[in-house]
């Protein structure tokens, strides 16, 4: 009897997509719809994400346009957006509403890569925290005389590969992102 992979594997693919939707919310110069994914309105006493009241558009690769289905909730989809996180003064027409996302100085870029690099690190943390829940329960297999000496050794290199598979593939994503934030 060998050690089942699949339940760690599965948590570390859910690190890995966790861990890219948190770099979608990272600004990199390019109007992204998923900047405004954490941002709620208070619509009739219920927070309702922007996405769930209005049609997200974006025209050109600066600007995104947020057009309300219900007409009355753009004044309170502005507020919501000027008290999140995003970083963007919205101009609204009345109508629809507009973010203008400006090109980031060397800076701000270098901000940036900080924070993907750091959003990168928790996640591979994450994966080796996993690593050591599967080797734990391996230990335990074999205390309880469920794997032998052997089974353990192939269970160890299995559990491995596995972490360094998915580190790998956290660089390649964090690589990518960072390639995206430094191109002008």
């Amino acid at each position: 009897m060998s050690f089942d992979t699949k339940e760690f594997e599965g948590k570390m693919s859910k690190t890995i997509d966790s861990l890219r939707q948190n770099l979608n919310t990272v600004r990199a110069g390019k109007a992204n719809p998923d900047v405004l994914s954490r941002v709620s309105v208070d619509y009739y006493g219920t927070p309702t994400p922007i996405a769930q009241m209005a049609a997200i558009q974006c025209p050109d690769p600066r600007t995104l346009v947020i057009s309300p289905w219900d007409a009355t909730t753009v004044k309170s989809i502005e507020k919501a957006i000027l008290a999140s996180d995003v970083g963007i003064t919205p101009q609204n027409d009345g109508k629809v509403i507009r973010l203008a996302f400006p090109q980031p100085t060397e800076e701000r870029r270098k901000e940036l890569a900080k924070q993907v690099s750091k959003l990168c690190e928790d996640a591979k943390v994450a994966i080796r925290n996993l690593r050591r829940d599967a080797n734990d329960k391996v230990k335990e297999l074999k205390k309880n005389g469920e794997l032998t000496e052997d089974d353990v050794k192939i269970s160890d290199k299995k559990v491995q590969d596995l972490t360094d598979k998915f580190i790998k593939e956290i660089d390649a994503v964090g690589a990518e992102k960072n390639k995206e934030i430094m191109s002008i």
